[in-house]
């Protein structure tokens, strides 16, 4: 079972934020998930984003890798270097 950490796209057509989820990778992008870690809205001045750290280094500890994008907003967090 490959574990991701990646988005999960939410809200209305043309104004989307997203959940940052635990996911199986096979799972679709919307759908299942493992555990909700956090948020993150572009659409506010500035961009929203918060996220449980101590659930992210728990989740990558155990294996789970996250996506390309979610790791660039770790990074920007400065959580994941």
């Amino acid at each position: 079972m490959a574990v991701r950490i990646r988005l999960k796209r939410m809200g209305a057509k043309k104004k989307p934020f997203y959940r940052i989820v635990v996911a199986d990778s096979r799972y679709p992008r919307d759908g299942r998930f493992i555990e909700e870690i956090g948020y993150y809205n572009p659409t506010t001045k500035p961009t929203t984003f918060e996220v449980d750290q101590e659930k992210v280094q728990q989740w990558i500890a155990k294996g789970a890798k996250p996506s390309d994008t979610v790791k660039a907003l770790l990074e920007r967090a400065g959580l994941n270097k």
